[in-house]
């Protein structure tokens, strides 16, 4: 994993020792700026299922199972205040499991350096990992490959149609109904 602050104190030493060119070089050559990015499009939601699912809802950067949004929507609903959302995702109104598992999309190689927009280039990850890794590459922020998906984790899919289907205040709120629609 590079070390980006040695690198600029070795840009900043060129530049001192008048060597511009050597300074632009290097600093292009080992910590570049992002590059234009890749318009970014609107996933369906049956396409971040799609991804969930061919990741067994795993994190795949640090290993941890994930849990199906849906799930963690209806938990909030029948939970009250013991598991509360806050729908602009504030930590002190937002159980932390919204940040530790709620699965999101990240592209290992960020759209901001010109990764593309698809399946291909996207992983299943966390808020929090996905925040972290902001538009970093893989390798920048972790040591090895993906993390292996977790064997025998659904992310609690039957367990949220199963409650979907027996709880009728779940059925009354949009964002669960979504969620709901994209698992078919």
């Amino acid at each position: 994993m590079p070390n980006h602050a040695e690198i600029v104190a070795a840009v900043c030493s060129l530049i001192a020792d008048g060597e511009h060119d050597a300074a632009k070089a290097k600093l292009v050559a080992e910590y570049p700026c992002a590059m234009p990015a890749t318009r970014r499009k609107t996933w369906p939601l049956k396409q971040y299922v799609r991804v969930f699912a061919r990741d067994g809802y795993t994190d795949r950067y640090s290993g941890k199972p994930l849990v199906f949004p849906g799930a963690l929507r209806a938990l909030t609903l029948l939970m009250g205040d013991a598991f509360p959302y806050h729908p602009n995702w504030k930590q002190g109104a937002t159980h932390p499991a919204f940040w530790e598992l709620y699965p999101t999309i990240d592209h290992k190689v960020s759209l901001a350096r010109g990764g593309a927009d698809d399946e291909s280039n996207a992983v299943t990850t966390s808020m929090y990992w996905n925040l972290r890794k902001l538009n970093g590459q893989v390798d920048e922020f972790i040591d090895s490959e993906l993390a292996p998906i977790c064997p025998r984790w659904d992310g609690l899919v039957p367990w949220f149609v199963q409650v979907y289907d027996s709880h009728p205040a779940l059925r009354d709120d949009a964002s669960i109904r979504r969620w709901r629609a994209a698992l078919r």
